[in-house]
């Protein structure tokens, strides 16, 4: 997220990753005032202009913000609210609108108060390096993008590689050709590349990017363990032990190791650990959270605002809050576990 401070009160900002509308959700308040650009129909007011009819026209608007919820099938953040100002006068003050935030876009945000919480969420949010992982092998080659939490892939690209080298007059180096270009299509500043991948293609693809202008501007590393290719290398990868090794400071490697922990718990029948939303509120009632991962399935089946209130109530209280989603093998553990789980402090019985 790319935030800008303006004044004491306001910050311009701009999603760029799904993570950073969650991250908003958590900022946004009732009674916040948001400034932007959106559409709106205005009714015509012609002599034999029919009742329904209107035109289309793009305004900027300052909202005072009443309800905000997520679509996370969409990746949108939808903010309802009336509109306080306009520089269209055909739009009238105190009338409703609803504002759709997705990814790329950009607004004004003002509080009355932003409280240390709020200040934390967008300077956490800001910057961080992402991974570009690759699994490939003769055949095919998968790429992705890992940032915080969320995995998100393109198409696999296919080689036409025969396997009869006898008859064939295929070229790998055509091949990286194809997947470099693609990399660059996806990789952005300070992103790190991983390549894996059974056999030795792997190491001839970092050779190849390393001699190419994206190798001399992103460091690029080669990992073993993984012997799988094309999306499925990809999915292999964000569980294996290989990815807590070659990226062991991401968040889906924290992420997994306090899955992890929780399960080892549970079979030992500790109670130092919290799953589904009663035990984690009362744990958090208690100040006993000191790790908390939840997934989209916390927010589509309780209600929002409860469950936001109570992540943002947890790390007030010093505990690290991690989302994931169904991109990731640990998104779908979650999911699997009621859709919240925490580490605690202290036995909760």
């Amino acid at each position: 997220m790319i935030c800008k401070r303006i004044s004491d009160g306001s910050v311009a900002v701009t999603a760029e990753e799904p993570d950073d509308l969650l991250t908003l959700r958590r900022v946004i308040d009732r009674d916040d005032r948001v400034v932007s650009d959106t559409t709106r129909v205005i009714k015509l007011d012609r002599e034999y202009a029919r009742p329904d009819s209107g035109q289309r026209v793009r305004i900027r608007i300052a909202l005072d913000v009443e309800r905000v919820g997520l679509d996370y099938r969409l990746d949108r953040l939808r903010i309802q609210g009336v509109i306080a100002e306009s520089n269209n006068e055909a739009v009238p003050r105190r009338s409703h609108h609803s504002l759709v935030i997705k990814p790329n876009d950009s607004f004004t945000l003002t509080k009355r108060t932003w409280s240390g919480l709020h200040r934390s969420l967008l300077k956490s949010s800001q910057g961080g390096a992402g991974f570009v992982l690759v699994a490939i092998d003769t055949g095919d080659c998968g790429i992705g993008r890992l940032k915080g939490t969320h995995l998100h892939t393109i198409p696999n690209i296919y080689s036409g590689y025969s396997g009869k080298r006898y008859k064939s007059s295929f070229k790998i180096e055509g091949f990286f050709d194809e997947v470099r270009v693609a990399l660059a299509s996806m990789v952005k500043k300070n992103d790190v590349v991983i390549i894996f991948g059974p056999g030795q293609t792997k190491n001839r693809l970092a050779n190849h990017l390393q001699a190419s202008r994206l190798g001399k501007g992103h460091r690029i590393l080669v990992t073993e363990g993984v012997d799988s290719s094309g999306e499925d290398g990809l999915y292999t990868f964000t569980k294996s032990d290989s990815m807590r090794e070659a990226i062991s400071e991401s968040k889906l490697a924290r992420v997994s190791s306090i899955i992890d922990e929780i399960m080892t718990l549970a079979s030992k029948k500790s109670a130092r650990f919290a799953m589904g939303i009663e035990e984690t509120k009362r744990a958090g009632r208690l100040g006993a959270v000191d790790s908390l991962v939840f997934s989209e399935k916390l927010l589509q089946e309780t209600d929002e605002d409860a469950a936001i209130g109570l992540i943002n109530e947890v790390q007030a209280q010093g505990a690290k809050t991690y989302s994931v989603d169904s991109s990731t093998d640990a998104g779908l553990r979650v999911d699997g576990l009621g859709g919240v789980v925490a580490l605690l402090r202290f036995s909760v019985s």
